[in-house]
């Protein structure tokens, strides 16, 4: 598979070993070709990784093999990559790898790291989140304009609350909204504020957006993932590759490309030239920092005048105040029923 190289990743000299072993058969693209990439977005990949804690989702035998997620921090870390430490639900901690420089997503590649999973918190702060992240995610019968279509309806509700947010193809059909905040808040009050900014969009789009937790109820419509923003639950960074054939990237667009932009354009050998011409179009994310007060005030409004509170967590989460029963609407009715067909 080649003998090792070392790549100059800011400079800071990375070892690649095996740089020849192909990681997407369909495209025949190697390790190497992975690392490279990454290089030519060195700017944008680690504006969107700094000083966060952060897990690796490997691939060590390519895109047709198995993968995990590497969420502690290997023994094997180099002494120049900090790590932060961050709680789980179940309140056990651990130690994640932090990157600061563009040698630690190098160092990541080498491991068979494909997409790079940032919590929304800096090593500094790991409990209140920085960015609020909305997923769009379209379920069967919908695709990625239908996404798109919610998206700009989303952008009217952020801004009518009085924030911001930044667009990006997930790598896939869907979309990711990702808004910077204050970190004034617990990830509870950042999970309800996406809750609301949910809801909000179902009302105006009923028929096109649910926010609907279980399968069953959502119909073709685009799910607003809310459990997005729980506590250990992450979202693809901007330029990080997807484990699709095609070798797709989660690519940051601004809001008047979303329209003409297609997801299976933008890979591994397409983003580096736009990248060349137009840097990192999130750039200027970083230079704010907005408040959540109106969102949060939506909720108010949701649960005073709506009856609407809090919606079921993932299931592996431990029960949380004011959650309704985790058990899914066909379920229940077949319990309250008594067990009649």
């Amino acid at each position: 598979m080649g003998a090792a190289v070392e790549l100059d990743a800011g400079g800071r000299a990375v070892r690649l070993s095996n740089p020849d072993k192909v990681y997407f058969p369909e495209k025949g693209y190697t390790k190497r070709d992975v690392a490279e990439y990454f290089l030519a977005v060195g700017p944008g990949i680690t504006r969107a990784l700094n000083h966060r804690p952060t897990t690796l989702q490997r691939f060590v035998d390519g895109v047709e093999g198995d993968f995990f997620y590497q969420k502690r921090a290997p023994k094997n870390l180099p002494e120049w990559i900090p790590t932060a430490r961050i709680a789980f639900p179940s309140g056990r901690p651990a130690d994640e790898i932090c990157p600061t420089e563009l040698a630690a997503v190098i160092w990541a590649a080498n491991l068979g790291t494909l997409t790079f999973h940032p919590w929304p918190v800096r090593a500094g702060d790991t409990d209140h989140p920085d960015e609020l992240r909305i997923d769009l995610d379209p379920q069967p019968g919908t695709d990625y304009a239908d996404a798109v279509t919610a998206a700009h309806e989303l952008r009217s509700v952020l801004e009518d609350h009085g924030v911001r947010g930044w667009p990006k193809t997930s790598g896939g059909r869907g979309m990711h909204v990702f808004v910077p905040i204050e970190p004034a808040w617990t990830f509870v009050e950042v999970r309800r504020a996406a809750i609301a900014a949910g809801r909000e969009l179902e009302r105006r789009m009923p028929e096109r957006v649910t926010t609907a937790w279980w399968k069953e109820e959502r119909g073709e419509r685009i799910f607003v993932d809310f459990n997005q923003t729980a506590r250990d639950r992450t979202i693809a960074s901007a330029y990080s590759v997807r484990p699709f054939p095609h070798a797709p990237v989660s690519a940051p667009l601004r809001w008047d490309e979303i329209d003409d932009a297609e997801p299976r354009d933008f890979d591994i050998r397409t983003l580096p030239v736009r990248y060349a011409e137009l840097g990192d179009v999130h750039a200027d994310m970083d230079q704010e920092a907005f408040r959540l007060d109106g969102l949060l005030e939506l909720a108010d409004r949701d649960e005073q005048e709506r009856g609407l509170g809090d919606m079921p967590y993932p299931p592996e989460y431990p029960k949380m105040p004011g959650e309704p029963k985790r058990v899914q609407p066909s379920r229940a009715r077949h319990d309250d029923d008594g067990g009649l067909a």
